[in-house]
């Protein structure tokens, strides 16, 4: 891996692209050819990262973190030129909080297979072109991989803790389980040990609702006109995707049945609660690329720690990491049952926090992880 200007994208609504302010973004690229788990290659790969505090000489407070499906490497800082969003750890992460930026270097890098700056579908191939359909499949443990080239290139052997929440939490437990001389002390928050039946069928209208929209043109829709990608599709793939990330409770608290303002549901107006998601749906298209969130979910689909290791069980005993899990109360998508069941399966602790934002808590309730970063990280080595 060697460090990288910033990679030539082609202009995509919903994606990072060349041109476009760098902000806080490094980049590390390498030219090496990386073989993935389903049987394909890349020919090279990018990777875009931040990082906040520094480094110590023997490499010993190094963190990293994995962001979640739509997330990116601005895990905190503010909305401002080339981070269309707020960081969104910033309750956790920064000078004097649960992980002190005064005291840990931190590293967020984009997720192989994103569109905030790393090599995904959005991304030119050898030749130039967009990648597009032709993307190939990509695994947990391929992103992982991609990852261990990156802490190569930065210089970190180990890292004290690795932790992230839902799809971070899968690329999280891959790195235990997969570099277990490599990770310290591990934190998973709101995700499985594999992908259950009921999660990939939540996952499968919002891949038809993409890949059913006009506009996906078979995934090759990179030089359609910035108004005639499947921004329709990707909306309705977030409205139900959002639906999952909440609670019952959460929703009929604060919206009820109550209407939209001045619309009347009778004649054709919405109840506030569908506003509220279109709001969400309107964020995601503007911000991210349909062939990312494509690829991604898919990614999540197959995510599956057991997969030719002799199962979850046998897997899970290769974890050296001090291990914490947290799950949420409420959580309807990755219910606490899961991961409760990784803190068996690595004999680690669990934790469960008490939340109405259902699995939307690993994001939100940073004042309830913190203490339990601040114990994990006590003990890291």
């Amino acid at each position: 891996m060697t460090q990288a200007s910033a990679p030539d994208l082609p202009p995509v609504t919903g994606a990072w692209r060349a041109g476009d302010p760098a902000g806080r973004r490094q980049w590390v690229s390498s030219p090496d050819t990386l073989a993935l788990e389903a049987g394909d290659e890349l020919p090279g790969f990018t990777l875009a990262y931040e990082t906040w505090g520094t480094l110590a000489p023997d490499g010993a407070n190094a963190v990293l973190i994995e962001h979640g499906l739509t997330g990116d490497s601005h895990v905190a800082g503010p909305a401002e030129a080339g981070h269309p969003t707020p960081g969104w750890w910033g309750g956790l992460v920064g000078p004097g909080l649960g992980l002190d930026t005064e005291e840990l270097f931190v590293v967020v890098p984009n997720a192989l297979g994103g569109c905030q700056g790393s090599t995904g579908p959005s991304s030119v191939d050898p030749d130039g072109k967009p990648w597009g359909s032709r993307f190939p499949v990509l695994t947990t443990r391929d992103l992982v991989t991609a990852e261990v080239a990156l802490a190569d290139a930065l210089g970190i052997g180990r890292w004290a803790a690795v932790l992230g929440g839902s799809m971070g939490g899968m690329r999280a437990l891959e790195w235990a389980v997969s570099q277990p001389d490599r990770v310290a002390s591990l934190l998973v928050l709101a995700a499985p040990a594999a992908a259950s039946a009921d999660q990939i069928a939540w996952a499968s209208p919002q891949l038809h609702a993409i890949t059913g929209d006009r506009g996906w043109r078979g995934g090759d829709y990179y030089d359609a006109d910035p108004g005639d990608g499947p921004h329709h599709g990707l909306g309705v793939a977030r409205r139900i995707a959002h639906i999952t990330y909440r609670s019952e409770p959460e929703l009929a608290h604060r919206f009820g049945r109550v209407p939209q303002g001045a619309e009347d549901p009778l004649r054709g107006g919405r109840f506030a609660v569908e506003s509220y998601v279109d709001h969400h749906a309107d964020k995601l298209v503007r911000r991210f690329d349909a062939g990312s969130y494509v690829t991604l979910t898919r990614t999540m689909n197959t995510h599956d720690v057991g997969r030719d290791r002799g199962g979850v069980g046998a897997a899970l005993r290769r974890v050296r990491a001090r291990t914490m899990t947290v799950g949420v109360d409420s959580d309807r998508l990755y219910p606490v049952a899961q991961t409760r069941a990784l803190a068996e399966g690595t004999g680690g602790e669990h934790v469960e926090i008490s939340s109405l934002y259902g699995h939307d808590a690993f994001l939100l309730e940073t004042a309830q992880i913190t203490p339990h970063v601040t114990r994990l990280l006590a003990h890291a080595t």
